[in-house]
């Protein structure tokens, strides 16, 4: 049995708490959480700052982690794919070297869980033996070719077969982004999907998105003619991208959007009366990276949004690691409240990934981590906030 306290705790399901200990058997199950007086100080660990429960990175491509650094930064985003679809020939070696050494990099971080995209089955080993929990997702995508589906749809599913189950893992099959995937890619998703699945998506990343389905106008036009894959069968549908998705997603499973950066109030709106299990994820240092841009974070919390916190790949991020996420975001736009940020960084992404019955809160009988983060002199998260993993 282990004892922790600290000037503050955040349990996150509950108000901040002062004067308490959690109370932590071998494994990191939490058996109580009780008045710091009513034990011998000798046996608490005591700590300067305040404990909260592991971080949920709901966002990551960790298959791309032997990219860091190769592509440049501010070039946005269909620039940015180009340059990602044309990188090859990198030896397997060093893709698993690096897929390891990011694993590590997380937990170190005080990471317990991550939503992962996989287009490959290269992280699955890793996956199988880590200390994170993973929900991965097998990404698909036929770039709004119908008569491709089948083709690409089966491709992908080869991958999703060769999962390696356990170690509390979990697993789906997801569309890449609006402008990728046809209605019949749509429809072969949702068939392989339980309602109660978690199903990730990008979404309205950069402004061409919108331009493409408003009106088909845009850079992902000279995307595509520079594949030579041809958009002569696709019609405008006169709204933003988002709707085009929605239109063909399955309302009933737990839908992860990602990204945002273009998403206007009514968009946030109209996706919460779709499904009252939407999440948003939001990959603030990619974000900056790619398109030099940010989400207006204000919308989300007016529609009491359920925000999560995604690192991106190390192809459009410097590090994966949700405090720093978190550090940029309070820089840029420091009126969210840190309690709400800490809430978008556990909770809400526990419940997102459907991991909520043993992660994203300090709650007797889960065993969600337990990370030390030092707050500025006015509780909050500044340029100077680290975590150390606790448990």
């Amino acid at each position: 049995m282990r004892k922790f306290a600290a000037d503050t705790i955040y349990p996150i399901n509950t108000d901040p708490l002062k004067g308490k200990v959690v109370i932590c058997n071998e494994k990191g199950e939490i058996l109580a959480i009780e008045e710091e007086a009513a034990h011998d100080p000798v046996t608490i660990e005591k700590f300067k700052g305040a404990l909260v429960p592991g971080f949920v990175n709901t966002h990551c491509h960790l298959e791309l982690s032997h990219m860091k650094g190769k592509v440049d930064t501010g070039t946005k985003l269909i620039p940015f794919i180009t340059n990602v679809v044309q990188f090859r020939d990198i030896p397997q070696e060093e893709i698993l070297a690096a897929i390891d050494a990011a694993d590590a990099e997380m937990y170190e971080e005080g990471i317990v869980a991550v939503g992962d995209i996989s287009n490959k089955a290269d992280t699955f080993a890793r996956k199988a033996k880590s200390p994170i929990r993973y929900y991965t997702f097998v990404e698909m995508f036929d770039f709004m070719q119908n008569d491709w589906a089948p083709r690409e749809f089966e491709k992908y599913k080869e991958v999703y077969d060769h999962r390696i189950e356990g170690n509390g893992n979990e697993w789906s099959c997801v569309p890449h982004a609006p402008y990728t995937v046809s209605p019949q890619l749509f429809k072969l998703i949702n068939e392989v999907n339980a309602n109660q699945r978690t199903v990730s998506i990008h979404n309205q990343e950069t402004p061409d998105e919108d331009q493409l389905f408003v009106n088909k106008t845009g850079g992902f036009l000279d995307f595509y003619q520079g594949f030579n894959i041809p958009l002569d069968n696709f019609v405008a549908t006169e709204s933003h991208s988002i709707h085009y998705a929605m239109q063909y997603m399955n309302p009933k499973s737990r839908t992860l959007f990602v990204h945002n950066t273009m998403t206007t109030a009514k968009d946030i709106a109209q996706a919460q009366n779709w499904s009252d299990q939407v999440y948003w994820a939001t990959c603030a240092n990619a974000n900056l990276y790619i398109e030099n841009r940010l989400p207006n974070y204000q919308l989300f919390l007016d529609s009491d949004a359920k925000m999560t916190i995604g690192t991106d790949s190390l192809t459009s991020n410097w590090q994966l690691s949700i405090i720093d996420e978190l550090r940029t975001i309070t820089k840029y736009q420091s009126y969210i409240p840190t309690e709400i940020l800490l809430r978008w960084a556990t909770l809400n992404g526990a419940q997102a990934l459907g991991f909520a019955d043993d992660l994203g809160s300090l709650e007797v009988g889960k065993t969600p981590g337990l990370n030390l983060i030092n707050l500025s002199e006015k509780g909050t998260i500044d340029t100077n906030t680290k975590v150390r993993r606790i448990i």
